[in-house]
């Protein structure tokens, strides 16, 4: 048997479930992985709060899209993988579990030095990010305006694009200045007058932005400041970005599938290497998956909140 994480009905973290169910088999093209850590995300939030659609049917609804753990059985046709690989999984589909399937195609290889931890967390965020960097065209002498830069994605973003050797700027509350200086970065308080506080800290100009925030004063403010609108990506203004005629990136708008599959296995190699840091703010075992949702839904986390099973 298998333990899982389901939702039950549409609503808070009060909706989830702990449940047992018998453990799947791959199909010709998945493999089964023993889960080490399940990464906790908001778009998990979406999937059971109904923010993506309410479909009764879909009830116990699975949870989780990213996974580290050990191969324990491989599909028919699958190549490459073998029994007792440790791999990173994503997407997939029921990662809060002690057990998932995961397609052959989601399977990067989790590097020897990377704990498990970290490496559950990696690839949502980390691909999001790379996929915003990548689609605001940033590089080496740019200077980049990173909305939300100590959250989830932020902090990736923020690696990234100093990594590719552009000067990036940071909105975060202030006591999280100091760990975007110690990623190579600017910080800037959010709120009244940041435009000016960014102009001051910017004479020459700005040439990117990123809004991971998805608040119209990230959207007005990179409005303002950037001149190529197609140089601005937002992962969260679905409603504004659109009519503004920005690049609007992840559901619902371009799904960069191509991009954000490359960025994987550099992720993977980035993290292995030291390159690139990753924060886990917190783990729970996953009896205690409701307390680790209660932990998200807060906003007090800088880092990844990870599930033990």
């Amino acid at each position: 048997m298998t333990t899982v994480v389901r939702a039950t009905a549409y609503g808070g973290p009060e909706v989830l479930s702990l449940d047992e169910v018998p453990t799947p088999v791959p199909a010709p093209d998945q493999v089964l992985v023993s889960v080490r850590a399940a990464g906790v995300n908001q778009a998990d939030v979406k999937v059971y709060a109904g923010i993506w659609g309410t479909d009764p049917d879909a009830l116990p609804m699975p949870l989780g899209f990213e996974v580290s753990g050990v191969v324990t059985a491989v599909g028919a046709d699958v190549t490459g993988v073998a029994v007792g690989d440790e791999v990173i999984a994503h997407p997939v589909k029921g990662g809060y579990a002690s057990e998932v399937l995961a397609p052959a195609g989601s399977l990067t290889a989790k590097p020897a030095g990377l704990g498990w931890a970290e490496a559950s967390g990696l690839m949502l965020t980390g691909k999001a990010a790379a996929h915003a960097v990548t689609a605001a065209g940033v590089s080496e002498g740019d200077t980049v305006l990173v909305h939300g830069a100590a959250g989830g994605v932020g902090l990736i973003a923020v690696q990234l694009a100093t990594l590719r050797g552009a000067r990036v700027i940071g909105t975060a509350a202030p006591e999280q200045h100091a760990l975007l200086a110690e990623l190579g970065a600017v910080g800037v308080s959010y709120g009244d007058g940041l435009l000016e506080r960014v102009t001051d800290l910017a004479p020459e100009g700005v040439d990117a932005a990123l809004d991971l925030a998805g608040t119209d004063e990230a959207l007005d403010v990179s409005l303002a400041l950037v001149g190529d609108r197609a140089r601005i990506a937002t992962i969260a203004n679905f409603d504004r970005g659109p009519q503004e005629g920005i690049r609007v990136l992840g559901v619902g708008g371009e799904p960069g599938t191509e991009i954000r599959a490359a960025a994987g296995p550099e992720l993977a190699r980035l993290a292995a290497d030291g390159e690139l840091r990753l924060f886990v703010e917190a783990t729970f075992p996953l009896t205690e998956v409701v307390a680790a949702h209660e932990l998200l839904a807060s906003r007090r986390a800088t880092g990844k909140i990870v599930l033990l099973p």
